[in-house]
């Protein structure tokens, strides 16, 4: 599988996303620097975590406009899989390949912490490996990760099957909210489902010897999806 880790100034996970990558498939990702404009033909895209431009202007706001990002926009439109964590999720919706906007926690204070995810709705790309209402135990590390959308919005992704992982107790039974989030949303799809967008970091729960690989069936999935 060939994936590419997109790094940018202030990103803190890419290792950690390379690291997660390599352990489903087998390959080291590319770590690509944010100044780079050619991809080539990846079979993954990923812009990972961290503060992008120290959090600047707008949470993503500035790193959607680096020089990388115009290719990343039109390989992800073309149908090229796109995954983005956290800091990474704040750029896709400055780019608006996801709808919606991240703003601050409602408690105005940074989260760091461990929690559940339910998967709301399957994606051949990304959940191959994991059926509807399966729930993840994953931390949490951001200080704006409060995912809004008007009402009219909500409804149609609720319809296309757009919400990907909503915030849960630990039997996936209840929601919670953490952040503030709309109904509790903490990761979305494009409306074709090839681009995931989620506040909370599954790469840093697929290692057992750290004590939490839940994630593992996620990265699985992906790389399945993309072996296919």
């Amino acid at each position: 599988m060939k994936s590419v880790v997109v790094v940018f100034p202030g990103s803190n996970r890419e290792k950690d996303m390379a690291d997660a990558l390599e352990r489903a498939s087998g390959h080291r990702p590319k770590l690509l620097w944010h100044k780079e404009t050619e991809l080539g033909k990846p079979d993954l895209m990923v812009l990972p975590g961290g503060f992008s431009y120290g959090d600047y202007l707008r949470c993503g706001a500035i790193a959607a406009h680096s020089p990388v990002m115009k290719e990343v926009i039109r390989l992800a439109q073309a149908g090229t899989p796109l995954l983005a964590v956290c800091n990474g999720f704040q750029m896709l919706v400055e780019t608006r390949l996801v709808p919606g906007a991240l703003l601050r926690n409602a408690s105005l204070k940074f989260i760091c912490k461990q929690t559940h995810l339910r998967l709301e709705s399957e994606s051949p790309t990304f959940t191959s490996k994991m059926k509807k209402g399966d729930v993840i135990h994953v931390p949490v590390a951001h200080g704006e990760g409060n995912y809004v959308v008007t009402p009219d919005m909500l409804k149609g992704m609720n319809d296309n099957g757009q919400i990907a992982f909503r915030y849960c107790g630990q039997d996936g039974r209840e929601l919670v909210d953490i952040n503030g989030s709309v109904d509790s949303i903490a990761g979305v799809y494009n409306e074709t489902k090839t681009i995931l967008g989620m506040m909370p970091h599954p790469e840093d729960a697929t290692d057992a010897t750290l004590g939490n690989d839940s994630a593992k069936p996620f990265f699985d999935g992906i790389v399945a999806a993309i072996a296919r």
